[in-house]
């Protein structure tokens, strides 16, 4: 069992950066690959970024490559989403979650965090 809190949503101007920030709790964090999804107003809920249970294998959605970055500690049970060069369309709300492998695909995490409001301004 895994349960997961994100912060570090908010409000910023285009161009600006902000960090996401997601604490899982558990023994077993370690042995979990991470994923943040976002999901918009009237979309889908899509892929962002995955980190492998180790940190040395990341994925990134082409819309956040060279912009975003996933990464993790395992001593300290977090995952972080830094993003730079935000742009009005990366608003969404953003969820950590936790799956058993690298995945793309939501429907193969089996936990979710509450999500967290990420708004870009133009």
């Amino acid at each position: 069992q895994v349960q997961l809190v994100e912060s570090g949503g908010g409000l910023v101007q285009a161009g600006g950066s902000l960090r996401l920030a997601c604490a899982a709790s558990g023994r077993t964090f370690s042995s979990y690959a991470m994923g943040w999804f976002r999901q918009a107003p009237r979309k889908e809920r899509e892929f962002v970024a995955v980190i492998n249970w180790s940190g040395a294998n990341t994925v990134y959605a082409d819309s956040v490559k060279g912009r975003f970055t996933i990464s993790r500690d395992n001593a300290k049970n977090m995952v972080y989403l830094q993003m730079n060069s935000l742009k009005p369309e990366d608003t969404a709300v953003y969820y950590c979650a936790a799956t058993g492998w690298s995945s793309l695909k939501p429907d193969e995490y089996a936990y979710w965090g509450q999500g967290t409001q990420v708004t870009v301004s133009s």
